[in-house]
């Protein structure tokens, strides 16, 4: 069961309090779930660690994932999330800076849904957090939670 829930993986302070402030402004009203680095992403959705106990039944609706992140990088958080049938069809979205093209090479062919860039501006910011709230959260018919 998919709970409406919205994981953000985001180490940069600023760039979660920019992002949770653009959902605010938006109305998306979701509850979200913030995780600072890969490791404690990868607890979250398996259930383990500080998480250990939790309800995995409760997946969440969407996943915001930047790719610099400290202890387990997003390509590794990506590549085992798509690995593991628990978590291979939930809508991952990179959430980055990164302007490299074989990074947005290597997010695509290890299974990412979209590939959004961080625009500087902050109106921008919270028009891009808009457009993902509208098309993945309320646009977007996800697949089947079983195989």
């Amino acid at each position: 069961m998919r709970d409406k829930t919205i994981l953000l993986v985001e180490d940069n302070q600023d760039d979660e309090a920019l992002t949770l402030r653009a959902f605010k402004t938006n109305n998306i009203s979701n509850r979200i779930i913030v995780v600072r680095d890969g490791a404690e992403a990868l607890d979250y959705l398996f259930g383990e660690g500080a998480y250990a106990g939790r309800d995995l039944s409760a997946m969440p609706t969407l996943i915001l994932l930047d790719l610099n992140l400290p202890k387990i990088d997003g390509f590794e958080v990506l590549k085992r999330l798509r690995a593991d049938s628990r978590t291979r069809r939930l809508p991952i979205i990179i959430l980055t800076t990164s302007h490299e093209q074989e990074e947005v090479f290597k997010a695509y062919e290890n299974g990412c849904n979209s590939y959004v860039r961080k625009p500087v501006d902050s109106a921008q910011f919270r028009d891009a957090v808009r457009d993902l709230g509208l098309f993945w959260l309320i646009h977007n018919v996800p697949p089947p939670e079983s195989e």
